[in-house]
């Protein structure tokens, strides 16, 4: 059940989205309003469309059909994906990349955030060679550097070990504090419950259920909800 009724400062509105692939369909969203005014969690089975509908977001690509409209100006997203890669150079000059799209970002704004990511040290490493950890610090940072006024995380800490995935949730929760909303994905229902204030579910395309954090896990409405909450549950 879907609750449309709620009301968000600022917020991206799906209508009538439809996204194919290969004649299969990926998304089959009627109508939905997604809060870009707090940190939202997507959470959903493997294959259900959660990556799918980041890059939607993030205008990465464009739906079969429907729209999909913002309610605030500029939208500026920053998309990170699970798997961002990497250019054969230094980390410092990957995180510089940013520089070709704003020029108005200086030597010194790099540093600073080579140093606020704890990179300062590797600035000269392979990026490349860097430890997953490292290498999602470093996408991190590039997204500061953006500006954005969404973030977009898809499994932002998979594959990370706990110490380097309370790192990045810091990271994660501080972004508000400059500026940026974030709207992630994650199969982590602990990571959801800490840092998320809103969630999605989606399942087999869809946007089944969404709500505030603590409501959600209380008054699940939806068989598909409660089906799988039980099996992460269990595979924790």
């Amino acid at each position: 059940m879907v609750n449309q009724d709620e009301q968000f400062r600022k917020f991206i509105e799906l209508k009538d989205v439809l996204v194919k692939s290969d004649g299969r369909t990926i998304l089959n969203i009627p109508h939905a309003v997604i809060p870009a005014d707090r940190i939202t969690a997507c959470i959903g089975p493997n294959g259900a469309g959660k990556t799918t509908l980041l890059k939607l977001l993030a205008g990465l690509i464009t739906p079969d059909s429907g729209t999909v409209s913002y309610s605030f100006s500029p939208a500026k997203t920053a998309l990170v994906l699970h798997h961002t890669p990497m250019i054969k150079a230094s980390a410092r000059t990957n995180l510089s990349m940013v520089m070709d799209a704003d020029p108005s970002i200086t030597t010194e704004q790099i540093n600073a955030i080579l140093e606020q990511t704890d990179l300062t040290r590797l600035a000269n490493s392979p990026a490349h060679k860097l430890s997953a950890g490292e290498r999602q610090k470093l996408c991190l940072g590039r997204v500061i550097l953006q500006k954005p006024n969404v973030v977009l995380l898809d499994e932002p800490t998979a594959n990370l070990d706990p110490n380097t995935t309370e790192q990045v949730e810091r990271m994660i929760c501080e972004f508000t504090n400059q500026g940026f909303e974030v709207i992630f994905s994650s199969h982590q229902l602990a990571q959801v419950q800490r840092i998320a204030q809103y969630i999605i579910f989606i399942d087999d395309g869809q946007i089944k259920e969404k709500g505030p954090v603590g409501p959600f896990f209380s008054t699940l409405q939806t068989q598909a909800a409660k089906r799988y909450l039980h099996q992460e549950l269990l595979a924790d």
